[in-house]
């Protein structure tokens, strides 16, 4: 076995140890990367905007911070995330004509540079983050490592088929309906989408989506998640507002198992929806090792999950922030975005975002947060966590979620099964992470999900820890691997 492939089973952690120890330098870490991004990435088409070169000349730079992650490869996912001089398309071919490149960094960006992580380029996103799978025009489809047939997830569909692949141990990635679990519960990866006003947004923007969206990574270990939301963490100047910050580091609690807890089973599916048998049975084997670790696990869940308006709200505001979305690319772009410089689900989206009036909208925010009331009054109840399936279906094949000319909504619709469990949460900003659990008989990877009171990433990050330690996610990988 080459170095490359012995490096690309550790995880960020360890890698960022051979830099401490002196066993590997950082350029040798990131030739490495760049061998197995060369040789895997024409296979999964998940790194759009390679940046090598880059990459090269930073890992030898002698003012590489000595950050936690000091010379660990990294990628940014093309949407949020800015790089200074980088292209950021978002998906869009609208972007990709007018070769939009990010003025300055973002505060993430900042961050990740601090810590020392090297950017190797940017990965594959659908058009405006707005569907579960990677497939845009604009760039063609991220296919999964575990299977190059099926879908990678979405929207960060790239970054996850990058880190599944071990091209690189983590990667950036965003979550404003399911973003970032749902590819992690398809490429079996770590996907913990953190509290709202966790990570900032800025300086390009106070929030995304209304508040739905947040920004962190996908990892394949819940000790690189944890070490991770430790170096992204923190308000920055002129944050809206921001997450109370954690009474330990996140480390910490992730390498400290939690007492006894009460856990919630979710088993059936919201508004009586249907639930493919791999998803049930991700979960319930998900519930016997939480059992077997000592948690009290009983069937129930909050009953505003199967309130028939939470979708309608969140399309809602979802279609006035893409009709702003447009609006901003055009800005940026020179001149008006048209019906022919968009895929027909987001041309269809924003014309009813447009449509929709300013009370209306207000309505829906106020619906929002009423929402989140409900759902945490369950907490409230006595429950410290509900377990849930990450989503109702295994990965879909390429080229099912798609829309036409004739169906631009096709996709949204069909796309429903893959945001059921998660969107909540992003309404009521609460925590939750999806971890690995099952495989189906294809063998695609299938999730289950953890959701926490607000602000409790760390009983997550303990309780991800248990089950990374009884079912040993770390040692499977797949087919397209290394």
């Amino acid at each position: 076995m080459t170095v490359s492939n012995e490096v690309a089973r550790l995880d960020a952690t360890a890698q960022a140890e051979l830099v401490r120890t002196g066993a590997l330098s950082p350029a040798e870490l990131v030739d490495g990367a760049i061998e197995r991004l060369e040789r895997l990435n024409p296979q999964l088409n998940a790194v759009i905007h390679p940046a090598l070169e880059r990459a090269r000349e930073r890992a030898r730079a002698a003012d590489l911070p000595e950050g936690p992650f000091r010379g660990v490869p990294f990628l940014m996912k093309d949407i949020g995330g800015e790089e200074a001089g980088q292209p950021v398309h978002a998906g869009l071919a609208f972007a990709k004509q007018v070769g939009w490149k990010a003025k300055q960094d973002s505060y993430f960006t900042e961050k990740t540079v601090a810590a020392g992580l090297v950017s190797l380029g940017r990965t594959n996103t659908p058009e405006l983050a707005l569907l579960p799978t990677t497939e845009p025009a604009a760039y063609g489809p991220t296919r999964n490592p575990w299977n190059t047939g099926y879908s990678s997830g979405g929207s960060s569909g790239g970054a996850s088929a990058a880190v599944a692949a071990g091209i690189v141990a983590a990667a950036h990635a965003s979550d404003g309906g399911g973003s970032i679990r749902g590819p992690a519960s398809m490429c079996g990866l770590v996907g913990l989408k953190p509290t709202r006003g966790r990570c900032s947004f800025g300086p390009g923007l106070g929030e995304r989506w209304s508040g739905f969206s947040s920004e962190f990574v996908v990892t394949r270990s819940v000790r690189d998640t944890a070490a991770l939301l430790d170096a992204m963490a923190g308000p920055m100047p002129g944050d809206p507002y921001f997450a109370p910050p954690p009474a330990v580091p996140f480390a910490e609690a992730a390498a400290t198992a939690p007492g006894p807890l009460r856990i919630g089973l979710m088993q059936v599916a919201p508004r009586d929806g249907e639930l493919a048998p791999d998803s049930l049975a991700a979960v319930r084997e998900t519930a016997r090792v939480l059992e077997a670790a000592g948690h009290h696990v009983e069937e129930s869940h909050p009953p505003a999950l199967d309130d028939v308006a939470v979708v309608q709200a969140y399309v809602t505001v979802v279609m006035c922030n893409v009709a702003r979305a447009l609006d901003s690319w055009g800005e940026k772009g020179g001149r008006p975005i048209e019906q022919g410089d968009v895929e027909p689900l987001t041309w269809a989206l924003a014309e009813r975002g447009r449509a929709t009036t300013a009370p209306e909208l207000l309505a829906s925010i106020e619906f929002v947060h009423g929402f989140g009331r409900r759902l945490a009054a369950w907490w409230a109840t006595g429950f410290d966590l509900l377990l849930t399936p990450t989503q109702a279906s295994p990965p879909p094949k390429i080229g099912t979620l798609t829309s036409s000319e004739e169906e631009p909504l096709r996709a949204f619709f069909l796309a429903a099964p893959y945001g059921v469990y998660t969107l909540p949460f992003n309404l009521s900003g609460q925590p939750a992470v999806s971890v690995p659990s099952h495989r189906t008989a294809e063998g695609l990877p299938v999730g289950s999900q953890l959701v926490a009171p607000f602000a409790r990433e760390d009983l997550l990050l303990g309780v991800a820890s248990q089950l990374e330690g009884a079912v040993g996610w770390m040692d499977e990988r797949a087919p397209l691997f290394g």
